[in-house]
């Protein structure tokens, strides 16, 4: 750990964001499993600094390229411009040492989404608003071949999205194989919009102007439905995390499935929706048996009940997300009461 903080102050000595001899404060951010992430303070402020690992931080061996670093640069300065207010400010970026340094969001102004529904806080409006700036973001960047050129990154996807998580769970599960990997060949090959690909409550802050999305590292010009599903997916799997409150987070799923469906303008709703229920089941299923399980549910037999819902709906899939919302709700109906 030290030593990854002596490179990055090297490298913020570099750019002039650092000056002197004396090493500003510093402190390790958890969160990551996939970069290094600093509080740096400096005399005008804090800033976070994030720097990619080759290596992930999970317990298989999960390798991604460093590059990603640049596309989740390139995604925020997209995404800013799309939408002002949905990104942290970019303050300085090292190609050399793949590392960049954005505005640091006090914790106390700019609550993590995750945090809040770990308490049990479950605002609509939040959601709403979640799905609403995604919805702008993939609007502002359908279609457009100058961001598509930006973000050659299939590769990188392929290895931080596809593989870990629905082709490693193809392994795990040999009979729903076959869907998974044409499931894996669709979403591939569909190249629509630009792509956060970790739109998830852990990478969102709650601020006081609206949702503002971290870790974009992921980025990939490709499929919407992806972003939309794979958010989806974290508001149910809270359930299982906090039982008490799955009713409460059946209402928050509501509030972005809707707000997020009624922005889409760059193609027929049906087509999007459809592949998002595609989806949906497929996540639910790789976030237990794929290579980055949730780390909140450790319970067997909460595992089992996300393998009994989402097992029937990778085989045969819905053509709307109302299914699969239903029957997530009727398997969680008692845990509410089960506190």
């Amino acid at each position: 750990m030290q030593d990854s903080l002596v490179e990055i102050l090297s490298a913020l000595r570099r750019l002039g964001l650092v000056r002197g001899d004396a090493d500003p404060p510093a402190e390790p951010l958890a969160g990551g499993v996939s970069s290094d992430i600093w509080r740096i303070d400096l005399p005008g402020g804090a800033i976070c600094v994030k720097r990619a690992l080759a290596r992930l931080r999970v317990a298989q061996d999960w390798r991604a390229p460093v590059e990603r670093n640049a596309f989740e640069v390139a995604w925020m300065e997209v995404a800013g411009e799309a939408v002002p207010g949905a990104v942290p400010r970019l303050v300085a970026v090292d190609d050399a040492t793949k590392l960049f340094a954005m505005e640091f969001l006090d914790p106390r102004t700019h609550p993590l989404w995750k945090a809040r529904l770990r308490d049990g806080i479950a605002e609509p409006p939040v959601a709403r608003a979640v799905g609403e700036r995604l919805a702008r973001i993939h609007a502002a960047t359908a279609g457009r071949d100058d961001v598509a050129a930006r973000f050659r990154s299939d590769a990188i996807f392929h290895a931080i999205r596809l593989e870990p998580y629905l082709l490693a769970t193809a392994r795990r599960h040999p009979d729903l194989a076959p869907r998974l990997e044409a499931l894996v060949a669709r979403t591939a090959a569909t190249r629509l919009a630009l792509v956060h690909g970790d739109v998830s409550p852990k990478n969102i802050l709650a601020g006081p102007s609206g949702p503002v999305f971290l870790d974009a590292e992921c980025a990939w010009y490709g499929d919407p439905a992806f972003d939309a599903a794979f958010c989806l997916n974290h508001l149910l799997l809270k359930a299982a995390w906090r039982p008490a409150h799955a009713i409460a987070y059946l209402s928050l799923f509501d509030a972005l499935r809707r707000s997020y469906l009624a922005g889409c303008d760059w193609e027929p709703v049906a087509g999007l929706e459809a592949r998002i229920a595609a989806l949906l089941p497929a996540l639910l299923l790789a976030r237990v048996d794929g290579k980055s399980p949730v780390e909140y549910i450790v319970d067997d037999a909460m595992r089992d009940a996300v393998r009994r819902v989402a097992r029937p709906l990778v085989a045969a899939p819905p053509a709307d997300i109302s299914a699969i919302r239903a029957a997530w709700a009727a398997e969680t109906a008692s845990w509410s009461r089960h506190p």
